[in-house]
Parts: structure tokens; sequence; C-alpha cells
């Protein structure tokens, strides 16, 4: 493939005067391409990585490098890459009936069949489902029905929602401010909005000082209900929160956080909201992180991502029986939908998507692999750079620590974790860095083998990166 050199770019040079290589297909790329959660300026002096073709674990970029997808996209492609029969029964489905809106008391069999299946395999009562496209759509939905249900119910000053610091629970304005990550209310949009208040993650390695992670799953609920008494119960709607938080540095909460948290909002009469759109799907070696972690009968779950694996857009938001039978009893009309809302080739595809994970026991087999991927995650924390190590089913946090004993991070302008990223990168590993929080969530199929291969190229990286910043 052609290179240009940096100068022969058009609109380019006062944005970078990094003279590097750059081809002719980035060259477009950055021309027209506004990517997402991006850099703009590193972007166009660096020129995006631009995948080429996939199989099972592995992508093909256009350099012709063969990259195991230790992220699985964004932890979505469930059942890896190349999987005809998502494709086949997408085609069919395109050539039968390829759009049906679900406005005006209109439907489709495809939409209603994945209704009925997802009703069977989410926690018992969450016997409703509202389609969407997005897992920001998917929360956005459930913020809204939050608010209408208590205006249905004769509480509208039942109003506030509470989160936790280091959230992720979107991208739209609403969402964006649902978040814990205060860096993400930089992109404009007047974020947070008003309404929203804040708890700390349980995140016991940096906020468990002196305490047992059993005390502190405690200590961390009880945050919640701190929160709410100084709020007043009267006022709090919800509280929305990950079974695990995944973009917000691989958190996984102590074993006694969920049942005491649940205890709380059962006493104040606030509802629980959770946010499966990472966690759903097998992520955790059962179907959902609600399984995982025992949090029994949420009011509304929004799920996402492992829905189709990612073949086709769609997400859901599967609605308790308290709150759709006040809808259905009370409500009239709910204003809020999408022009795609349970279209009938992502429905297909989902169903086509479970029956596969069903048929090849997918979920099963995570646990197991699960197993063996977290007997690799500890090996780990004896690495000098290495503070913490933390994994749930094919999920992974490795914390990177400027030092062990002292539990000191490193400064964040040093950047380590994309450091360690880019390294594994060059051996042949896609590895997440948020912020120093290095992250693996693989496809669910990959294979015993392969999990080798992926931790023997991260203890390289690590490796590599723990004589770059020795050095400096």
């Amino acid at each position: 493939m052609p290179r240009l050199a940096r100068q022969e770019i058009p609109h380019m040079n006062e944005i970078s005067t990094i003279n590097s290589p750059i081809t002719a297909l980035q060259l477009r790329d950055n021309l027209h391409y506004l990517h997402p959660f991006t850099d703009y300026a590193e972007l166009h002096a660096e020129g995006s990585r631009i995948q080429d073709h996939a199989e099972g674990v592995y992508i093909w970029d256009t350099d012709g490098r063969r990259i195991i997808d230790g992220l699985a996209g964004l932890g979505c492609v469930t059942l890896g890459y190349g999987r005809k029969e998502l494709a086949e029964v997408a085609a069919r489905q395109m050539q039968k009936l390829s759009y049906s809106q679900s406005f005006f008391k209109t439907s489709n069999e495809p939409a209603i069949q994945l209704a009925e299946k997802l009703v069977e395999l989410t926690p018992k009562g969450l016997n409703h489902v509202f389609f969407t496209n997005s897992g920001s759509e998917a929360n956005e939905t459930c913020l809204k029905l939050v608010h209408r249900y208590w205006n249905l119910a004769g509480k509208p000053d039942k109003r506030v929602i509470i989160a936790r610091a280091q959230a992720y629970h979107g991208s739209t304005i609403a969402t964006t401010s649902l978040s814990g990550n205060p860096v993400f209310y930089t992109s404009g949009g007047g974020m947070p909005i008003s309404g929203i208040e804040r708890i700390e993650a349980p995140y016991w390695y940096l906020n468990g000082a002196g305490e047992t992670p059993e005390e502190f799953g405690l200590t961390a609920a009880r945050w919640l209900e701190d929160k709410i008494l100084e709020l007043g119960a009267e006022n709090v709607a919800a509280f929305f929160a990950e079974p695990f938080q995944g973009a917000g540095g691989a958190i996984l909460p102590p074993d006694t956080y969920w049942p005491e948290i649940q205890r709380i909002c059962r006493k104040y009469d606030v509802l629980l909201v959770i946010d499966e759109v990472v966690s759903g799907f097998g992520r955790t070696g059962k179907w959902f992180g609600c399984e995982t972690f025992g949090i029994e009968a949420p009011d509304l779950m929004a799920i996402a991502k492992g829905i189709t694996s990612s073949y086709f857009p769609m997400s859901a938001t599967m609605v308790s029986d308290r709150i759709a039978s006040l809808l259905i009893e009370k409500g009239g009309e709910f204003y809020h939908g999408f022009t795609n809302s349970g279209h009938p080739v992502g429905a297909a595809v989902a169903l086509e998507n479970i029956r596969i994970m069903e048929r090849e026991q997918v979920v099963e087999n995570a646990a197991e692999l699960g197993k063996h991927f977290g007997e690799h995650v500890a090996s780990l924390a004896d690495h000098p750079l290495v503070g913490n190590v933390r994994s749930c089913g094919l999920f992974a946090g490795i914390q990177l620590v400027a030092d062990k004993d002292k539990r000191v991070l490193f400064d964040e302008a040093l950047r380590v974790g994309d450091h360690c990223s880019t390294e594994a990168l060059h051996r042949g590993l896609a590895l997440r860095a948020i912020g120093d929080t290095m992250t693996l969530m693989p496809p669910l199929i990959i294979t015993r083998g392969q999990i080798d291969e992926v931790f023997a190229m991260t203890r390289d990286a690590l490796d590599a990166t723990a004589r770059a910043f020795k050095a400096r």
C-alpha cells in the first residue's frame, strides 16, 4: 500500500509536525472520518490502524499483522468473527422483511420471539422488553422509565438518581452524566445534567485501606444508604450500577457488596437499575452478571453488545412487572423510542446468536475456561509493575503501579497504560488500557491454548513497559 510523507498530506501540517509515513487509506480516513473517543490530533499524526478481515479471535490489519483480539471488539464480539450462520440469517430476514417500525401499534415476529427469549434468560420478574440500538440508548431508556414510573406512581419528587464514581453508562448527554469520569464532561453539552448524585466505587484496592474485602463490601454499600439519608429517601428515584465496573477500570465488588445494596434499595423504596451492557451474555461465566453477583429482581436492566455478538446493532431495556404494569394500566402514551427499535433483522440475528450460544454451550465453556484464565491473571501478581489483579469469568483487570508496597499509582501524564497497550499490540495482542489498568475480555470462544498465548504476550508487554519506565 503506498505511503505518503507527512508534508504531502493536505490540511494537516498545522495539526502535527510528526513526519511519520501514512498510507493512502489512512489519509482518506483522516480527511473525513471523525472517530469516537479519539484525540484527533494524535490520530491525524499517526494514522489509524485499519482492520481488514477477521476470523475467530484473530483480526488482520491492512499491514498484514495478525492480532489476537483480547478485547472482543469492545467486549461485544462474544462468538468471535466470521460466523456464517449470523450472516445467513441476516440475509434471509432482509429478503423476507428488511424493516418494520414498532411505532403506531405495529410489530414483527422476530422482535416478538426475541422478547420472549430475553424474558426466559434474564432474572425473574423482568417480563417486558423495550428494544433499542446501543447500550447508551438502553440506559437512556432506563432513565426515562424511572422518571415515568414515579410520576405515574404519584411521587414526582422522587427524581434524584444515584450513580457511582468510575461508572460508565454511555455517551449520550444523560448517560454521560450518569457515568462517573469527569473527563467525559469536557465534551460539552452542559454535563453532568442536574439530578444525579455520586458515591464512590467499591474498589477495595484503592478505597478499602485497613479493611478486608468482605468488610469493605459492606462499607461501600452503606455509602449508598448514607447518600439516600443525606438526600431524603422521598427524593431518591433510583440507583444505577454495573454488576462489575468495566470501562471504569475493571472494578470487581467484594461478595458482600450486592446483597447489602439490594437490602438498602428495598428499605428506602429506591429502584435498582442494573447495567449489563458489558457483563451480560456470558462474560462472567453466567448468562448475566446478576447471576454471578447474586443480584435478584432488579427493576430495570440494560443489555446490549453480546445480544448479537455485535453482528448487528441491537440492545434492550428489560422492564420489571412493577414498572410495566403501571405503564400499561395508567400510562397513556410513552413518548420515547427509536426508528430501529425492534428491527426485524437485528432481532433475527440476536435469536440466532443465542441459539448458537445455547447449542455450543458457550456460557458453560466460558465458565470452565474462566478458571484457566483466572489462574493466568493471578500469576501476574508477582510482576514488579503490577499492584493488583482481579478477574471474573473471561474478564480481567491488571493494575499497574509505581510502588507495589505503598499502592502508589503512576503520574497520569506518563501514560504508562498506553505504553503497555502499545507494547502488547507490537506482539500481536489487543490489550486495553483504562488509565493504568490493563483489561482483557476476549471472545468467549477463545481456546485454552489461545489463552496461554494471550498471557505470554501480556507478560512480555509488562516486562517491556517495566524496562522503559525503569530507564526513566
